[in-house]
């Protein structure tokens, strides 16, 4: 091997080097929380569906009636 092509061989290494880090650090950059919603800078709302907001519901109107029970009889 000559010294011109060691010389290129490394230049492509470094080069390849160069782009792993980089990739890399873009990646640490990543921002952690919530997403929000394309280009207005507010988070997205999640949605829930009709049937589970439903199923909520009447959990919720069961745990009410079990608390007015029980200060009712205490």
């Amino acid at each position: 091997m000559t010294l011109d092509t060691i010389l290129t061989e490394l230049k492509a290494e470094r080069d390849r080097l160069n782009q792993a880090i980089a990739a890399l650090e873009g990646a640490t950059a990543v921002r952690r929380g919530r997403k929000k919603a394309r280009n207005t800078g507010k988070p997205r709302r999640r949605q829930m569906s009709a049937a589970a907001r439903r199923r909520i519901s009447e959990a919720k109107r069961k745990w009410w009636a079990e608390r007015r029970k029980k200060t009712k009889g205490a």
